[in-house]
């Protein structure tokens, strides 16, 4: 090895030491606990809704329907759109979910006031395989679901950190 190389790689191991040593870490990695202790959840009965209270659930918050905080989530909205202009054959659609929330206090005031989380992803449905089509829309719904929910504990996240 030369020397050169040796002398960057002592330099950049040292400099990593050191960001360790003094506290320094990237915002989010290693920490999936949320400093809410409990919240209330409100909102339709929903998979959004119930994946949610999971994904709280396991990041640390207690869910109690006489917590201080209420986390009301609105109904999940999808919107289909077509990507391509040909009609027939293989086709590319985008799939997006809207989903209004925000979170009060008890004693009413806003936390965060009528914000929306807005998730997409597209796919791809054929007229060869109208079978699985369904199947395809019911996944990217899913993961669209999941996406927004991760989106709303880096929201929730940050409101703690405040």
């Amino acid at each position: 090895m030369q020397r050169r190389t040796f002398l960057n790689l002592i330099l950049a191991g040292s400099g990593t030491f050191v960001l360790a040593g003094c506290g320094f870490r990237l915002r989010g990695v290693g920490s999936p606990m949320l400093a809410l202790e409990s919240l209330a959840l409100s909102g339709a009965d929903s998979e959004l809704l119930r994946l949610a209270g999971e994904r709280l659930e396991a990041a640390g918050t207690r869910l109690d329907d006489d917590a201080d905080l209420v986390l009301n989530l609105g109904n999940e909205m999808f919107r289909e759109r077509q990507l391509g202009v040909l009609d027939s054959g293989t086709q590319e659609r985008e799939l997006e979910l809207t989903v209004p929330f925000s979170v009060q206090r008890r004693d009413g005031t806003y936390l965060l006031d009528q914000q929306r989380l807005e998730v997409t992803t597209s796919f791809t449905v054929s007229e060869d395989n109208l079978l699985s089509n369904q199947d395809l829309r019911d996944e990217a719904m899913q993961q669209l679901r999941q996406q927004a929910v991760q989106q709303l504990l880096d929201r929730l996240r940050s409101l703690a950190e405040e």
